[in-house]
């Protein structure tokens, strides 16, 4: 019999895989930008193209905010708590973190924070959640 991942975790997985590669474009402009030789011997000036620079930031945010999220999915896990909220809450913060890379990154204005903030409602939705269920 195999393992079944929750929905929530699946979203939680899904969420440490979008970490793992959104900083790949931003890395290859730098390449492109300064070149291996230079890259590799650690430049006091990196050079990026805006577009990059934006990603890296919304990357960076994205590892930041990973955390919060993961405490309240491993909690949940822990807890056996599973309702529709906390899947609803997992694929909302997922899909926002999806969104908020692509809007940094176009500049429409107004997507990035909108998004960002989804997410975090998301999260704090989700975490409220289970503080309410032990509670």
């Amino acid at each position: 019999m195999q393992p079944e991942l929750s929905s929530e975790l699946r979203y939680l997985i899904y969420t440490a895989i979008l970490m793992l590669v959104v900083w790949i474009p931003y890395i290859l402009a730098e390449l492109r930008m300064t070149g291996l030789v230079k890259l590799l011997s650690y430049p006091d000036e990196r050079v990026l193209p805006i577009w990059a620079q934006r990603l890296k930031k919304a990357h960076y945010n994205l590892v930041e905010n990973f955390a919060p999220f993961a405490v309240a999915v491993l909690t949940a896990e822990w807890l056996d708590f599973h309702t529709s909220v906390t899947c609803a809450c997992a694929i909302i913060f997922f899909w926002s973190r999806v969104v908020h890379p692509i809007m940094h990154v176009m500049r429409i204005w107004a997507m990035r924070t909108i998004s960002f903030a989804v997410g975090m409602g998301a999260t704090l939705v989700y975490l409220l959640a289970i503080l309410l269920e032990v509670a």
